[in-house]
């Protein structure tokens, strides 16, 4: 059966059991929320076999029960996969949760923290390849959308919007991590497995378009090839004058017309963005070279120099001396010499560039900026009696994320810190065993999005992180009343 029929006979029934399994969560936290068997999309013998060997060390009941419902929720309940598509080749398309449409960026965070398993498991290995292969095909469709159906849908929600739209998207807001995400789990994926086999022509078409486009909203030739505009209420749902945004001076960076949250941006160039696609452009390069010949060194040069450009531009224009935390990064900057000073929870962000390996954990601007996020001198970071965290105009005032919360953790070596976290995470589920998009900082039964995957499985990521870098006792000692 082709992907597709299956997506369509099994959306309906994911969805109600998916919103039926966190509206009642077991009283006993050794019962797991996980769907049954029969009904997960798909498993993974590595992956229920990292869940036992997890769960075996952790004698924090609570922590191992959320453990076992986030950690595998993309595979159980997410991940639509066929062997042969309709080229022969694996195909997996990779729903956000509650939203039925794939991210370039959720599905690649999404399913990064299996892809270390893939090496001893061919079929989680080869539903890999699948997301991989199924992103470049979105890419060679249009590299400036975010969102893509699965099948094309000419009455879908977004197809009115003032842009190039098409049936094959959902979306169409061009956000530069969206890019920068593909090749982060391409790379990650050739690293961990050596697989280099579906890094062809498909490939190549890719990377092409990926630099040309960042090559393009460089605007060093006018204002680009891409306007967005939207009949809505929201301001950050469309893009000022008349659908190009605020005016940037070409410096050498990257335009990201929306954030990675999908609000549109202030000033263009978004910092954190910018240095992903450095990072990433240096990987891609790095596999061009390997893998793909005379014409893949041409390209990994052209990667190369633009990661240079933008390295240098952020140097000279993403820096701002703050009178209490020092120099820090500033979120959003115009090359005018505006620049925005906030971050948002979304990944990539500005905490988030030590989680990503944009920057090192020791860097003291990183650090100092890290302090600035962190405190009530960033608009967005809301602290109240349930936790505290950052938020983001996406959801609003008073709502931090889990996000946040977790890349502090993961960005942190300060066990009392990480703790903080832990408890935090701990006792905002609303006790549904799961994490949600946003809480209210008072309320953590006010929560958004009950089934949002990503943040699920990077709560897992977390866990096994912790336990690799010796944190077991910490972990095993925490205590929620």
């Amino acid at each position: 059966m082709r992907l597709t029929a299956v997506v369509l006979s099994l959306c309906l029934s994911v969805t109600g059991m998916a919103m039926s399994f966190i509206e009642h969560p077991s009283d006993a936290l050794r019962v797991n929320n996980r769907p049954i068997l029969s009904e997960r999309l798909f498993t993974s013998e590595a992956v229920e076999k990292q869940i036992e060997e997890v769960v075996s060390q952790l004698t924090n009941a609570r922590l191992a029960w959320m453990f076992v419902n986030c950690y595998p929720n993309t595979l159980d309940t997410t991940v639509y996969y066929t062997e042969a598509g309709d080229d022969g080749l694996p195909d997996t398309f990779v729903i956000t949760g509650d939203i039925h449409a794939m991210w370039l960026r959720d599905s690649g965070a999404q399913v990064f923290p299996y892809v270390r398993l893939a090496a001893a498991d061919p079929h989680l290995k080869l539903m890999l390849a699948g997301v991989i292969l199924r992103q470049l095909r979105c890419i060679n469709i249009d590299p400036y959308a975010n969102a893509f159906n699965l099948v094309p849908m000419p009455d879908g929600d977004w197809q009115s919007d003032l842009t190039d739209m098409r049936p094959e998207l959902h979306e169409r807001k061009w956000e530069v991590d969206s890019l920068c995400y593909v090749l982060r789990l391409a790379y990650e994926y050739w690293r961990q497995t050596g697989d280099d086999s579906i890094f062809g022509d498909l490939w190549l078409e890719a990377v092409g378009r990926i630099v040309a486009t960042f090559r393009d909203q460089q605007r060093k030739a006018g204002k680009g090839a891409y306007r967005f505009e939207r009949r809505t209420t929201r301001q950050l749902d469309t893009m000022s004058n008349d659908g190009w945004g605020a005016p940037v001076k070409p410096v050498g960076l990257i335009a990201s017309a929306f954030r990675p949250s999908d609000d549109a941006t202030t000033f263009l160039f978004l910092v954190p963005s910018n240095f992903m696609a450095v990072t990433q452009l240096r990987h891609a390069a790095e596999m061009l070279t390997s893998i793909n010949g005379q014409q893949g060194r041409e390209l990994a040069d052209e990667c190369r120099a633009l990661a240079d450009e933008v390295e240098s531009a952020l140097r000279q224009y993403a820096i701002y001396q703050h009178p209490k935390y020092g120099p820090i990064y500033a979120y959003e900057v115009d090359g005018f010499g505006n620049q925005l000073l906030m971050d948002d929870a979304n990944v990539p962000s500005l905490l988030a560039m030590g989680y990503l390996g944009d920057v090192p954990l020791d860097d003291p601007i990183y650090q100092n900026t890290r302090r600035f996020v962190w405190s009530e001198d960033n608009p967005y970071f809301f602290r109240g009696r349930a936790g505290e965290g950052i938020g983001g105009p996406h959801i609003g005032h008073d709502m931090p994320w889990p996000m946040s919360i977790m890349m502090r953790a993961f960005t942190s070596t300060d066990d009392a810190e990480i703790r903080r976290c832990l408890e935090m995470l701990m006792t905002t589920d609303a006790g549904t065993g799961f994490m949600h998009e946003s809480f209210h900082k008072d309320d953590a039964t006010n929560f958004t999005r009950k089934w949002f995957a990503w943040q699920n499985t990077l709560f897992g990521e977390l866990i096994i992180k912790l336990i690799n870098d010796g944190k077991l006792a910490l972990l095993n000692d925490i205590v929620i009343p």
